[in-house]
């Protein structure tokens, strides 16, 4: 049952990324009223006559509702296998997200929202994604101290143990400059989101300046996408931070070299496919792509705080390891 679970989770997942990735497939393509203004149905039908935006918004809403269904049966194997107090803060958070993701999207269906409303809803969906991600990986993670079971990764539970002890000695300045990272993104999806909400994206039609001047003129739009181009360079200078010091931090924190290596090459590729959409003219994988990286951007992130956090049960997992290295030592 254990085994069925964690794969639940996984592809539950994975479902949320696509649900995601399709939302913003909606959102790029003009799609928002494929379906009317009905919800859940389309147009007052369960199987509505075909046109494109109608395919489109109707099969995004269709996999969102197998999402809520593998993401209810997570939360229920998750509580049912973890009753610690982090994995009830995750559920909820899971759960919570995906209900006032699916409420403000019927919202936005039945009565039109103003772009600044409308852009909160890819923010809720990386938070959802994130969440679930954390999720899976707790469930994945091993329960027992001391026990000689093997992880994911190769090393035996007490190893893991020592390790997550070792995340309670992070310095005060890196637990601060990742979770304040993880948030400014959240500002960069905002900022990126209500561009297209607005349709403001090619406000400043070339890259990396906005038309070629030192100072562009102020037209519609282009004070928030000078915003955004600005946040992204912030965000892309914190992620660097946050890689060197990772790196630093590798001989006592080595579970912080991937998350912190991947989020770093996957901003990387997010700045790039930034240039490709303006360059592009709104190409619809290049603006796919580049939600698609932020998503991945912010899990990478959630990962890194997720194992930076404040551990209540240190005290009792050092005992426990140590009492384990004396029976060996006997």
């Amino acid at each position: 049952m254990e085994t069925i679970v964690k794969r639940i989770a996984i592809v539950a997942t994975a479902g949320m990324f696509l649900v995601l990735v399709m939302g913003a497939t909606v959102t790029n393509t003009g799609s928002g009223e494929g379906c009317g203004r009905h919800w859940p149905l389309c147009h007052g039908e369960f199987i509505p006559a075909y046109a494109l935006d109608t395919a489109i918004e109707y099969s995004h809403r269709f996999v969102t509702a197998i999402e809520g269904l593998l993401i209810a049966a997570t939360a229920a194997g998750a509580l049912w296998l973890r009753r610690d107090r982090a994995t009830r803060v995750l559920v909820a958070l899971m759960v919570g997200s995906l209900l006032l993701q699916a409420g403000m999207g019927a919202s936005a269906v039945m009565y039109p929202q103003d772009s600044a409303i409308l852009a909160i809803h890819f923010g809720i969906s990386l938070v959802c994604l994130g969440s679930t991600f954390l999720v899976a990986r707790v469930l994945h993670e091993p329960t027992s101290p001391v026990a000689g079971r093997r992880s994911l990764d190769g090393r035996t539970s007490a190893q893991s143990s020592v390790l997550g002890l070792q995340s309670s000695s992070v310095p005060t300045g890196y637990r601060r400059l990742a979770w304040g990272t993880l948030g400014f993104t959240l500002v960069v999806a905002y900022l990126g989101a209500y561009l297209r909400h607005g349709h403001y994206e090619l406000a400043c039609h070339r890259w990396p300046s906005c038309d070629g001047a030192l100072v562009p003129d102020f037209g519609p739009g282009v004070a928030w996408s000078l915003a955004h181009r600005l946040a992204a360079l912030v965000a892309v200078a914190l992620v660097g931070w946050l890689l060197v010091w990772s790196r630093r931090l590798a001989a006592t924190h080595p579970a912080l070299q991937r998350p912190s290596q991947a989020a770093g090459l996957v901003i990387v590729g997010q700045v790039l496919m930034g240039a490709a959409v303006v360059i592009s003219r709104l190409d619809l994988f290049a603006t796919l792509g580049h939600a698609a990286l932020m998503a991945l951007l912010f899990v990478a992130l959630g990962d890194i705080c997720w194992q930076i956090r404040p551990r209540r049960t240190g005290a009792i997992e050092r005992r426990s390891v140590a009492g384990s290295a004396a029976v060996a030592a006997r």
